[in-house]
């Protein structure tokens, strides 16, 4: 079939390139947002079927491709969020969502610190029970936090918190809630330190990198920088007395205190006792076979997963082994899911190395270029703090697969196994893409009203010349 355009460059009427052409042209977000999209989640089931195998040998009369259906479908259930969300006709539902992102997470953490429905996974407790399924709510908790802080500055800002002047009315003594010190104490500062107080106990990675994401956001927010410097301050005070309460208890108190200080003193210990173990050996008398201690296996056993990933990544070469060639897969237990960067640069070679850190590198640029759209404070701080957020993520996975990091259990956005990081940075897609569909539509929107404006004028101007140039001719007769 023949193909042509017309003058505005699109394809015409009656061709096949026509009804593509419009299929992706109706697509009114950002489309390199979308773009970047698919290709994730492409991505993420090439890899998936190819890093299984350690979980399909895991779990009984489970196979590969069970699980590669299983990624399918909630890579469908992640796109049809995306889709509903980015349908939004306005910013009205999703503010109002926003606004509950704190009693949401103050919800989940009271339900994981009380044990109600809580699950301990690898020695923490960070997932909860619910209708049946494994949640892990910190993913929940990360992209809730940035909507309410975007909501809660907003409102801020726009002075239209309801609740202190309700309470004002009531009681006179309550009447200093309504000044803008007590707003920003009651409404941001305290919901952060109580939301990565609450986390600290199941994760302390996550409470970091949650936390340092949530005083960037305030920052950009426009918060005066003393008190965000002191609830920074007050924030590492409260980390500061939940390691000396950790100490003091013999480690009864926050266990995972304990895990993450291991963390990142694991490659030194294992030096340590691997040096001490050679001295043995060479003391020994000649000939006879030396018994590695039980320290020593330990510490290597702890090692296994990051020295498997790099080694992944250092076999991984410029252009990779190929599909299917990975060997490292079978060393690391968890490489479909926290290594899994490592397992795409084996597979793919530098080259998809390189190619996934452009695609993250793209959401922040576009979300940049989306941020100067906007034109109103909850659009930009939502679109700024989401993208920090998964190109954040992003990179601190990539850390750790590069043995940059001490050890965390953070996924990579839309690409690693793992329902619940999957279906909430769904959501943080989908709010990206409605909001910039919202923003270009009311910036098309004030063009089009300018040249009609403009159209209007000059069309009265050349009235106006047309009837001067009338008494002009009328004078000369």
């Amino acid at each position: 079939m023949e193909y042509t355009a017309n003058d505005t460059g699109t394809p015409n009427s009656g061709s096949v390139r026509e009804k593509v052409w419009n299929f992706f042209d109706n697509f009114k977000g950002d489309k390199v947002i979308w773009m970047i999209v698919m290709l994730l989640i492409i991505i993420s089931l090439i890899t998936i079927f190819g890093s299984a195998s350690s979980l399909a040998a895991a779990e009984e009369n489970v196979t590969r491709l069970d699980i590669f259906f299983s990624q399918f479908k909630l890579a469908c259930a992640g796109m049809l969020i995306i889709i509903v969300i980015y349908n939004f006709r306005n910013l009205f539902l999703i503010k109002a969502g926003a606004s509950l992102g704190f009693i949401v997470s103050l919800v989940l953490l009271v339900c994981l610190i009380s044990g109600i429905g809580a699950i301990t996974v690898n020695g923490a407790t960070r997932a909860l029970k619910i209708a049946g399924q494994q949640v892990y709510i910190f993913e929940i908790i990360k992209v809730a936090m940035v909507m309410y802080l975007a909501w809660a500055i907003d409102a801020y800002k726009a002075d239209s918190f309801r609740l202190p002047k309700a309470l004002a009315v009531l009681s006179p003594k309550l009447a200093f809630l309504e000044k803008p010190w007590a707003k920003r104490l009651f409404y941001i500062y305290l919901p952060i330190l109580i939301v990565a107080g609450g986390m600290f106990k199941g994760g302390i990675s996550s409470t970091l990198f949650t936390g340092l994401i949530m005083f960037v956001i305030i920052f950009l927010g426009g918060m005066p920088k003393r008190e965000i410097f002191g609830a920074l301050f007050a924030g590492i005070c409260m980390i500061g007395l939940f390691v000396g309460l950790h100490a003091a208890t013999g480690g009864k108190f926050i266990p995972r205190i304990g895990v993450a200080m291991n963390r990142l003193t694991l490659y030194q210990e294992y030096k340590t006792i691997e040096e001490e173990n050679r001295q043995a050996m060479v003391e020994e008398e000649h000939g006879r076979t030396h018994k590695w201690s039980d320290d020593y296996r330990e510490a290597i056993d702890r090692i296994r997963q990051p020295e498997s990933a790099k080694l992944a990544i250092k076999e991984g070469g410029i252009l990779g082994k190929g599909p299917g060639n990975s060997t490292q897969k079978y060393s690391v237990f968890a490489i479909f899911s926290d290594y899994v960067y490592s397992f795409i640069v084996e597979e793919s070679g530098l080259a998809g190395g390189i190619f996934i850190l452009i695609l993250y590198l793209s959401v922040l640029a576009r979300g940049c270029m989306i941020v100067r759209l906007c034109d109103t404070c909850f659009a930009k701080i939502a679109v700024a703090g989401l993208c920090l957020l998964i190109t954040g993520q992003a990179f601190m996975h990539i850390m750790v697969n590069v043995n940059i990091g001490p050890l965390t259990g953070q996924t990579l956005p839309l690409i690693s196994h793992g329902s619940s990081s999957f279906l909430c940075f769904s959501v943080a897609f989908g709010v990206l893409l409605s909001i910039s569909r919202l923003a270009r539509k009311k910036l098309d929107a004030q063009i089009a009203e300018v040249s009609v404006e403009n159209g209007t004028a000059e069309e009265d101007r050349e009235d106006s010349e047309d009837g001067e140039a009338g008494d002009y001719n009328q004078t000369l007769s």
